[in-house]
């Protein structure tokens, strides 16, 4: 039996796989990825290795083992996912893994914004296939806007169509905690963990904290669904992600992403990572 994470060299599978390292041997670890140079690092560790491709189904009859743990890390190619997802559940299915775990989206049946309706598939393909499954419903990640502070900081402000919506945030650290004390642990098959910080905040809120980390006036510019789009796609965003991203933030105005479970921090033990200090650190390396 081993420990698998497909997708092991995205920015959330990296963290995964260092939090196993931490605490099971490396010869216990597998992991499944596309570009077999690029987990060159894990292999040097004592990582295993296996390479597939979600878009070619035949590449992964052999990335999994009867008994694995397997947690897969939902694609990053919107509109393309449930084929790949699909063929990710045929493959584990056939070798008889022993757990399937799957990191979806805040809310999971009840998120009724875009980003979600290929999380909503995945989950009902996983639980259509009879997989023992783990479902990591993951919120949203501090990360997604302190990766645009550099842009904030320059235009001296946040400018989204959220209105006064909250949004219980974590780090992908935070995240990846969890999935890994769900891959080493016990009693969790056939568990659905909706995963968020443990305080959520507003944008305006934000603006204020980045205002205290930079020692620069931030505002909170709320626009109009439309106007957003339209800055969206002028800054260089093509507009189907663009048309995403706002209705993430109408969602937001509809407190899709303020939940705050307090499963998150009963998994990795400790309280999420507070919003200033992730926004300290962003603002340290801006």
């Amino acid at each position: 039996m081993s420990i698998v994470v497909a997708g092991a060299t995205g920015a959330l599978g990296r963290l995964v796989v260092e939090e196993l390292l931490a605490t099971v041997d490396a010869s216990e670890i597998v992991a499944v990825v596309r570009d077999e140079e690029k987990a060159a690092p894990l292999a040097a560790r004592g990582v295993g290795i296996r390479v597939a491709d979600y878009d070619r189904p035949e590449s992964l009859k052999d990335a999994f083992r009867a008994g694995d743990r397997v947690l897969l890390i939902s694609g990053s190619e919107v509109g393309r996912r449930v084929p790949q997802h699909a063929a990710v559940i045929d493959a584990a299915r056939t070798a008889g893994v022993a757990q399937f775990a799957y990191t979806g989206i805040l809310g999971g049946p009840d998120a009724d914004f875009r980003l979600a309706d290929e999380h909503r598939a995945t989950e009902r393909l996983i639980l259509e296939s009879g997989l023992p499954y783990t479902f990591l419903r993951n919120g949203w990640y501090t990360e997604n806007y302190t990766a645009n502070l550099p842009l904030v900081l320059a235009h001296g402000a946040v400018v989204a169509n959220a209105g006064d919506g909250r949004i219980a945030s974590a780090t992908r650290a935070d995240y990846a905690a969890a999935a890994a004390a769900v891959l080493t642990g016990e009693g969790h098959l056939g568990a659905a963990y909706e995963l968020s910080g443990d305080v959520a905040w507003s944008l305006a809120e934000y603006a204020a904290v980045v205002s205290a980390a930079t020692g620069k006036e931030i505002e909170y510019r709320d626009v109009p669904a439309a106007a957003h789009q339209e800055i969206l796609t002028g800054a260089g965003v093509p507009e189907p992600f663009a048309a995403i991203l706002v209705d993430v933030d109408e969602a937001i105005g509809r407190g899709r992403l303020a939940t705050t479970s307090g499963d998150l921090a009963r998994l990795i033990g400790r309280p999420t990572t507070p919003l200033a200090e992730t926004v300290a650190a962003a603002a340290a390396r801006a």
